[in-house]
């Protein structure tokens, strides 16, 4: 099973872009909707592992996006784009446990590195709660992570 990335913005032309430079560029599952309420259920499933989600939409905002999503999964990274990046957004983005905050336009490398250190912060987190699991129970000190 692949490892699905859920792209969230109202601009077509942006949810094609994006949809075609994952599909042509990782090993990821594109899953695209111009929708955020309906991006909010789908990360309610819980078969995502990334979000890619605009700041400014219609209904929901990029920022209550991601309130969604860490709600379903603490650990689910979230990458903001947004032409509208400021420093009060920037911080109010990394308050609420986003991964990054790409302005648009953005370069297709930009965009890469970015969903490449998403997904392997996903799966560096995923093998910690196992190995957390595996251990628990042994009477050992619970197992931390130091960032080097």
């Amino acid at each position: 099973m692949h490892e699905k990335i859920l792209i969230v913005d109202e601009d077509p032309e942006m949810l094609n872009l994006l949809n075609i430079l994952i599909r042509e560029n990782t090993p990821y599952e594109p899953v695209i909707t111009n929708n955020p309420f309906e991006a909010v259920e789908l990360i309610g499933k819980g078969d995502i592992d990334l979000v890619i989600t605009e700041l400014k939409m219609q209904g929901l905002d990029g920022i209550q996006v991601l309130h969604g999503a860490k709600s379903a999964d603490e650990e689910l990274p979230v990458i903001i784009i947004s032409r509208y990046c400021t420093f009060a957004v920037a911080k109010e983005m990394m308050n609420n446990g986003g991964f990054d905050l790409i302005e648009i336009p953005f370069k297709k490398e930009q965009m890469l590195l970015a969903i490449n250190k998403g997904m392997n912060w996903r799966k560096l987190m995923k093998d910690y709660r196992k190995l957390q699991e595996r251990f628990k129970g042994r009477g050992d000190k619970p197992l931390t992570v130091c960032a080097v």
